[in-house]
């Protein structure tokens, strides 16, 4: 059994990690007190992943609540699942980060942080074999960026050898809520990329897009956007979970999914999403999941896979589906798209599939691409970051609690490199590919 341990940091992080458990417990058969009252004996058999056993045959979730401040705790309390999770495991602060990232990875989390690895050491401690952390945050505010950024370098230095990864909500374009967004994203983007093996990049935009054009809300909630999201990380660990024929866990995702070490920064994708007036129309199959998952309306993230090229992606099938349909309709797409796929990564596309579908569908699947596009996104962000340094606006809001003005020009030539070297891969040509490969291995 491979364990997973769950961290949730922020405002954000918490609410899409409560509507997280929501799922993942209606998939084992888990009521809200703890209790299992499924179906099946595969709902059990694997529960370990993610659940702890504790007195009574009542399961704990693995899960570690952080925050700065105790409202969003409260939150997560009072709502349907909030007394599933073990007390000693909300971990929060009295003061609040006040959209700082400098509050969130210097003064105020590193009072908290020794506080939070015990809770996080302690639930390692009681696994059998931890594969790896996931951990829930955003980069806009100044918990989720601060203090996530500082408990993953922890994890980091304290479990070298355990894969992590995150899921990081990033500010998009049109719903920005925080003046000082792109500092704090920035600051917290170049630390994880020092730290983590996978981060998912998702964005609000894009969510709304989803619940608008495809799924025909006319007003959703953050409600509505947290379950898209908890739908993703859920079949993401599928494989870990239930049986498959193809089984794929975080190791293989990343081995497959990261073919250089700095572009670990993912593009994911849910199908099959459908409003519920449209799907008596719709058949569910493997074509048409496959056709939905490469579709970019599809994207949780706001840029464009066709302006870009995919370097790696990974299609995770789950239900009752046959291999052999699998694998000639992903063929058919490398086909039919090869202009947007690299050509020195000849068989770019992994494949996983499990056998139990999520709750209410009879088949779906998870995308999960490596993209160049997605410097859209940081080059985005990264230029509204370079407009208020020049200005040095807000500054003293950051070197207040303690970060250095030499810390702003590191994340800024760490960032310009990143995006250059996203440009060097699409332009690369067969021949180049194999020999700068050859060059980074040795």
């Amino acid at each position: 059994m491979r364990e997973l341990v769950h961290i949730q940091a922020g405002q954000c992080g918490n609410q899409v990690g409560a509507k997280f458990w929501e799922v993942i417990s209606d998939e084992h058969g888990i009521d809200p007190n703890g209790e299992y009252c499924g179906d099946s004996e595969l709902q059990i058999e694997r529960i370990n992943v993610y659940y702890n056993e504790a007195t009574g045959g009542r399961y704990v979730p693995r899960a570690v609540l952080v925050d700065l401040e105790p409202g969003t705790m409260d939150g997560v309390r009072a709502g349907p699942f909030g007394q599933l999770f073990r007390p000693e495991n909300f971990v929060f602060g009295q003061s609040g980060a006040g959209n700082n990232y400098a509050r969130g990875y210097l003064s105020d989390g590193l009072e908290l942080i020794d506080a939070i690895m015990d809770v996080v050491r302690k639930e390692t401690e009681a696994c059998d074999c931890v594969q790896g952390f996931q951990l829930v945050h955003s980069l806009g505010g100044g918990t989720g960026s601060g203090l996530g950024a500082l408990i993953l370098s922890r994890v980091h230095e304290d479990f070298n050898d355990k894969m992590k990864c995150t899921f990081s909500v990033i500010p998009s374009p049109l719903v920005s809520d925080v003046v000082v967004e792109p500092y704090n994203s920035c600051l917290s983007l170049n630390a994880l990329l020092d730290c983590a093996d996978l981060i998912f990049a998702i964005d609000n935009e894009a969510l709304y897009d989803i619940c608008f054009r495809t799924l025909k809300l006319t007003c959703p909630t953050y409600g509505d956007l947290n379950h898209l999201v908890s739908l993703v990380m859920s079949g993401q660990t599928c494989c870990l979970r239930f049986p498959g024929q193809l089984n794929s866990d975080l190791r293989k995702l990343a081995t497959n999914l990261v073919p250089f070490v700095r572009l670990k920064t993912m593009m994911t994708g849910f199908a099959p999403l459908t409003s519920r007036g449209s799907q008596v129309y719709r058949a569910l199959t493997v074509p048409e999941l496959t056709s939905q998952m490469f579709d970019n309306k599809n994207m949780m993230a706001a840029c464009d896979p066709r302006n870009g090229m995919y370097l790696t992606c990974v299609a995770l099938f789950r239900g009752r589906v046959s291999t052999k349909d699998v694998e000639e309709q992903i063929l058919n797409i490398r086909e039919k798209n090869k202009t947007y796929f690299v050509q020195w990564i000849p068989r770019s596309i992994m494949i996983g599939m499990c056998d139990i579908p999520p709750r209410g569908l009879k088949m779906a699947s998870n995308f999960i691409g490596n993209t160049t596009a997605i410097k859209e996104v940081v080059e985005r962000i990264f230029k509204q970051f370079q407009i208020m340094k020049s200005r040095r606006a807000f500054f003293h809001w950051y070197t207040n609690e303690g970060l250095e003005e030499d810390d702003f020009g590191q994340v800024e030539s760490g960032l310009a490199d990143l995006i250059a070297e996203f440009k060097n891969k699409e332009t690369l040509t067969n021949k180049e590919g194999a020999g700068e490969g050859a060059e980074e291995d040795q």
